[in-house]
């Protein structure tokens, strides 16, 4: 990715906070959201709602199995290969490591210890916010046993939202922040949504979780990087002009 951008200040002031490239701090200020405060607790409030709902109205979860059973029957080699794969990349310890390894890049070899931070809090928040809405939800797993081929079984209170979705939500974001403003742009945000779609596919594929918990990942990542960028704005760029006045 380009370094060069000079023509654009990425600071909630407006004025430039370090004498580097404007590439090696073009996480300096993210892109926030209009009323982000507010939108970062509807959109979280929305999540709870949504989770408790499923979770505890009477034959929602067993409506929605019928589409895990409908994919558990057709399943095909090429496409569990596929499905298996992202159950994998998208898991905590790759994902934490996929996460580790762009973070280091961008410091070691960028030199931009503000964009591998940045980068680091924002793809590494789905992983925190999924935990917390897991707890609060506590919805049980898919009944594998009601699968005609579960391909990874789990049990327990975390079904919702999914992990791996809500992981690959704020992965999105952050490569797309990272690609703003260069010719990369385009290709990262379509490139995000096509990713997250896949690995949302995966989780119905395999048969660890629900149509509702696809879709509360999807407002719970969008909620941790809204509320993040919001805070780190107001927060970051007024730290870092203190410590290199």
């Amino acid at each position: 990715m380009p370094d060069a951008d000079n023509n654009r200040t990425f600071t909630a002031t407006s004025r430039p906070v370090l004498s580097q490239p404007i590439g090696r701090t073009r996480l300096l200020a993210l892109p926030q959201a209009p009323h982000w405060l507010l939108l970062g607790i509807f959109l979280a409030t929305a999540v709870v709602i949504l989770g408790l709902t499923v979770a505890h109205v009477p034959g929602v979860s067993a409506a929605e199995l019928g589409v895990d059973q409908s994919l558990s029957l057709h399943h095909v080699a090429l496409l569990t290969a596929v499905a298996m794969a992202l159950n994998l990349l998208f898991g905590p310890v790759a994902g934490l490591l996929a996460i580790a390894a762009i973070a280091v890049f961008l410091l070691l070899v960028r030199r931009a210890p503000v964009n591998a931070v940045a980068f680091g809090l924002v793809a590494g928040s789905g992983w925190v916010a999924s935990e917390f809405f897991k707890v609060l939800v506590a919805r049980q797993r898919p009944d594998a046993a009601l699968l005609f081929d579960p391909l990874a079984p789990e049990s327990g209170t975390d079904s919702f939202p999914s992990g791996h979705v809500t992981f690959a939500v704020t992965l999105a974001f952050a490569v797309y922040f990272l690609a703003r403003g260069t010719s990369w742009a385009k290709f990262a945000l379509v490139s995000g949504v096509v990713l997250v779609a896949l690995v949302a596919w995966s989780r119905l594929y395999i048969g660890v979780h629900y149509p509702s918990d696809v879709a509360g990942s999807l407002l719970a990542g969008t909620a941790a990087v809204v509320l993040l960028a919001g805070l780190w704005n107001r927060f970051v760029p007024r730290a870092l002009r203190k410590a290199t006045c």
